[in-house]
């Protein structure tokens, strides 16, 4: 290293507020998503950001986002690094945003200190990793992983109606060649995610930096319990087949299971969304439905949970004379963070102590696993609040990691 690296915290800071001016719910939070005219002026403004810093800005036929600054010896594979600019509705400025803006600063960072990596440096804005619009997150990196087809986009809807497939067509991207996106494994050295921790252990332990050793995975389900619609005051409790009262049991087995796991590994299960039909104060739901989000980081745990969790689902339903349906709507693999990576990014820590981790949320870096060595880096997010308005992260913070982001990126590029 030819110059000591700093990362500039105004600099970082600049961008983020600038990108947070893109918002379609400036009087609460930050909403920005994916392909509305509001992402799209803040895609047109990031890939200005890169072409400033002299990189060289394609996208691929669904949308993905690449800034090269190209290597010494370009015929190497790639070193990704970067994130996502789309959010959830009424979010705040950090999640995603943070590491697209580190990974920039990470390549100004090189390029100022006089470094010139053998390998190609790419920072990646990934098409979005939020499921607002489309109810699937990380469409970008699912499709590069293989992981969705054509038919599948040509299936997702969003609330219009209007399907992936129509949309991408519409706005010029050609997903009638979705394989060029795909990605195999070798195309890609490495992928360094940086990214705000989403939760409060960093904060607790008194780290700046947190390294994520294996980032869990989303199973999810949508279940359906069908009973018998009945007056709220006419129908005795003993004469009742009440879909709600079935699922209350259920969510509450989903809630025991999830416990039970966790002993083994980290994994939690939530009910997030519930829909009572016909939904009146003095009828008895003669369905409910309902939504299942199971996370976990070994597949084999998260796997005998699904299991049981079906088993006890049926005779719930049985006792209580109601029928239960579960549609499987994911059920993915977690990723374990590559050990050579992890200990790149431990020596560029240095002096600053950092905190191994279990991301419990999932990233892009999950599927950008399936074809290339991934790691990630978590920054400090303020009382572990993210999804909100409320979310912060100190901007020194994200100036550490893009300085550690640096160093491991140019250890990496000059890998033979």
């Amino acid at each position: 290293m030819k110059k000591t690296l700093h990362a500039d915290a105004g600099w970082i800071r600049r961008r983020l507020e600038k990108i947070n001016t893109f918002n379609d719910t400036p009087e609460f939070g930050t909403t920005r998503v994916m392909l509305t005219e509001t992402e799209l002026s803040c895609r047109e403004y990031v890939k200005r950001e890169m072409r400033d810093l002299g990189l060289e800005v394609t996208e691929d036929t669904v949308g993905n986002i690449f800034g090269a600054w190209r290597g010494r010896e370009p015929s190497l594979a790639p070193i990704w690094t970067g994130s996502h600019i789309d959010t959830v509705l009424n979010a705040g400025m950090f999640d995603g945003m943070a590491g697209v803006v580190a990974g920039l600063e990470a390549v100004r960072l090189l390029k100022n200190a006089g470094e010139h990596p053998r390998r190609t440096l790419v920072v990646v804005v990934y098409l979005s990793e939020e499921p607002t619009r489309f109810g699937l997150s990380c469409l970008g990196s699912r499709i590069m992983a293989g992981d969705l087809d054509e038919r599948a986009i040509r299936t997702l809807k969003d609330k219009d109606g209007e399907t992936l497939y129509d949309l991408l067509s519409r706005l010029g991207f050609t997903p009638e060649h979705l394989a060029g996106a795909v990605k195999r494994p070798g195309e890609v050295h490495a992928a360094l995610e940086l990214h705000i921790e989403q939760s409060a252990n960093l904060e607790r332990r008194g780290k700046r930096l947190g390294l994520v050793q294996a980032i869990c995975a989303p199973t999810n389900l949508t279940v359906t319990v069908t009973g018998r619609q009945s007056h709220a005051g006419g129908t005795s409790m003993a004469d009742r087949r009440d879909a709600y009262m079935a699922a209350a049991e259920m969510s509450l087995t989903l809630e025991q299971l999830a416990r039970e796991a966790d002993k083994q590994s980290y994994t939690t299960g939530t009910v997030g969304v519930v829909s009572n039909i016909p939904g009146a104060v003095n009828v008895i739901p003669g369905k409910t439905v309902f939504s299942i989000d199971i996370r976990g980081a070994d597949f084999a745990v998260k796997d005998a949970m699904l299991s049981k969790l079906r088993a006890s689902f049926l005779k719930i339903a049985e006792k209580r004379d109601v029928s239960v349906e579960l549609v499987l709507e994911n059920h993915d693999v977690p990723a374990r963070c590559d050990g050579r990576l992890l200990e790149v990014l431990r020596l560029a820590c240095g002096s600053t102590p950092y905190l191994e981790t279990i991301s419990g949320a999932y990233h892009d870096s999950l599927f950008v696993a399936r074809f290339a060595p991934v790691a990630m880096l978590f920054v400090p997010s303020r009382n572990g609040i993210s999804h909100s308005p409320e979310e912060w992260t100190d901007f020194e913070d994200i100036a550490l990691g893009a300085q550690v982001l640096a160093a491991a990126m140019l250890q990496i590029g000059d890998d033979a």
